[in-house]
């Protein structure tokens, strides 16, 4: 199945706040045996949400959304889900429950929560969910996400997403681990164009279909400094183990006999 995020929240997009959702879950999926296949960023426009989780809906993809499921006016990515499936909103009852347990665990020591306080029956709203919705547990402060389908939406607080990313990987998706073994081989290639390298590069793939080779340029990396801070290419092949071990040969021969100064692998990282 196809694996895509949504980061939602103007915030990011201003540069308020810098995301880093994007990274953690690609650790948490990888380490999985699993991997990213797009993201996309969306500010706190209703109407670009709605358009946007119709589409991802109807693809069957499993997603990963984080931000705007809160009850703040900004907050809309709970509304727009509902008005993507056609479903009505409605107060999830174990959301419910946990929502006013957790406002008795923060009332100052004595006090008597009265649960029908406006402010009190407005933080209910963070429990209601497109009808049939089914809840994410919240190990940080209980405050539940919500799943649709295959998609899943968490707060944009790293503290609370990130256990909820593992708890749903691991609830829901423990048949896809590790299913489609995966390995990388690259080394850097220095003195050399890309376009010298593109012939190689896609004989490679002609000859070795289930492996993908990837060029990555860079003008010199001064802070990695040593052989990085030179102008070269991290070239590689991804893909079946088997076949990454045999197309990486081939890679290294056919660089050489182009004439490519070569240093020793960077990587070597089999993702599963």
């Amino acid at each position: 199945m196809t694996i895509g995020a949504l980061i939602i929240g103007d915030e990011i997009l201003s540069g308020r706040r810098q995301d880093k959702h994007l990274p953690k879950l690609i650790e948490l999926l990888s380490v999985r045996g699993l991997a990213l296949d797009w993201a996309e960023y969306i500010g706190d426009d209703p109407e670009r949400i709605v358009a946007t989780l119709e589409r991802t809906f109807a693809s069957g993809d499993i997603v990963f959304s984080t931000g705007g499921i809160g009850a703040t006016p900004d907050d809309h990515t709970r509304q727009c889900a509902a008005k993507a499936l056609g479903v009505e909103l409605e107060l999830h009852p174990e959301a419910k429950r946990l929502i006013i347990e957790r406002m008795h665990e923060t009332a100052p020591a004595g006090e008597t929560v009265d649960e029908n306080l406006p402010q009190n029956l407005h933080r209910l709203n963070m429990g209601t969910y497109p009808a049939g919705a089914r809840i994410i547990p919240n190990s940080y402060n209980k405050i539940p996400g919500f799943s649709f389908h295959d998609h899943h939406f968490m707060p944009g607080f790293p503290v609370m997403a990130w256990p909820m990313m593992e708890w749903v990987l691991d609830t829901y998706y423990p048949h896809l681990h590790h299913a489609n073994p995966h390995a990388e081989r690259s080394l850097l290639v220095f003195e050399m164009a890309e376009s010298e390298l593109t012939p190689l590069m896609v004989q490679i793939e002609a000859d070795f279909p289930g492996i993908r080779v990837f060029s990555l340029p860079s003008v010199g990396d001064a802070q990695r400094g040593g052989i990085f801070a030179r102008r070269h290419i991290d070239l590689g092949v991804k893909g079946d183990p088997v076949q990454v071990e045999a197309a990486f040969i081939v890679l290294r021969a056919g660089v050489e006999a182009l004439g490519g100064a070569i240093a020793e692998d960077v990587a070597a990282r089999k993702v599963s």
